[in-house]
């Protein structure tokens, strides 16, 4: 709660110094905030049916979402695309998570086949981030069975979160080589780099206090030349540092590293705890290269995972016989 009341308090500092709109992060800070204490409650109370729950509430927002059935669109984790890729991942994320704390071998099976249909959902609707995203945490789900020491499958999760957004940042910066660079703008867009480029501007202008909240599409020459509504930067690192300094940015680490560390200290079995460090990174990494954290169904649902996969259940969580107790840190 000191780190969320830190971040609103931020927002509010650079507003006033700087002028702007401290209203979005001032809601999704809330949303984080409602969700991880919902997550707290309904994971100690129903450990199962709250993750099923909220996976099937991700996997129907992201399907219904505006332009969930565009087709090409959802190609590019812009927009409302990045929210649909990141709901479908938080999804995966709680299926799997609800199969970790079923007891029986039946409810667990379904359970994982829900996962493994919220994947395809993705592909079907074209979100190839959002596919990649559910294999992702599929994958990692499966290999969190083996592992005795959740330490390092998390310290591994922050470490790959840390080099996409040090390679985002390279990229705005032009720090990385030539041919590397040509290769990710193709993949990337070249509107969306050069939106980097503009966001970096402003942070090398106003390194400390930055612009102030909602600022960056007034001062973007970007989007002042295209005719699109949107005018968000697409990569959460580098909005928070373009309009609320280095700090903003320092924040925003601060509370991903607190949500890995709450894991780690987390009552529940490692095959969970991995499993939602997966999908709240797949969500970071989402977040660095879209505007994901500008929806508050995604905010959200992220408090929420996080709340579940650390609540203390109320019964006793049963591993069945086949999955063998993973507690040790």
């Amino acid at each position: 709660m000191l780190l969320l009341g830190a971040c609103a308090a931020w927002s509010l500092t650079t507003a006033a110094a700087r002028g702007g709109r401290p209203e979005g992060v001032l809601l999704a800070v809330l949303a984080v905030a409602a969700g991880y204490a919902a997550g707290r409650i309904c994971g100690a109370l129903l450990p199962v049916l709250a993750p099923s729950a909220g996976a099937l509430a991700g996997l129907g927002l992201a399907v219904t979402a505006p332009h969930a059935l565009a087709g090409s669109p959802l190609i590019s984790p812009l927009g409302h695309t990045g929210a649909t890729a990141a709901l479908l991942a938080l999804s995966a994320g709680a299926a799997c998570c609800a199969a970790w704390a079923a007891r029986s071998a039946g409810p667990r099976l379904a359970l994982r086949l829900l996962a493994c249909g919220i994947a395809v959902t993705a592909a079907v609707l074209g979100s190839t981030t959002g596919f990649a995203a559910c294999a992702g945490v599929l994958l990692c789900s499966l290999a969190a069975a083996r592992m005795r020491h959740r330490g390092l499958g998390l310290a591994g999760l922050a470490l790959g979160t840390a080099l996409v957004t040090a390679t985002v940042w390279g990229i705005a910066e032009d720090a990385l080589p030539a041919g590397l660079t040509d290769s990710l703008e193709g993949q990337l867009t070249p509107h969306r780099v050069q939106l980097w480029h503009d966001a970096l501007g402003l942070v090398h202008d106003e390194p400390w206090l930055g612009t102030g909240p909602g600022r960056f599409g007034e001062l973007s020459p970007t989007v002042a030349l295209t005719l699109s509504a949107d005018d968000r930067p697409h990569s959460a690192p580098l909005q928070l540092a373009a309009e609320q300094g280095l700090m903003g940015v320092a924040l925003l680490a601060a509370v991903f590293g607190w949500i890995l560390y709450v894991l780690w200290r987390a009552p529940r079995p490692t095959p969970v705890v991995l499993t939602a460090g997966a999908a709240l990174s797949a969500l970071a990494v989402i977040a660095a290269v879209g505007n994901a954290l500008s929806f508050t169904t995604v905010t959200a649902g992220a408090g929420l995972l996080a709340g579940m996969a650390t609540a203390r259940p109320l019964t006793d969580e049963g591993h069945g016989a086949d999955v063998p107790d993973l507690d040790d840190r």
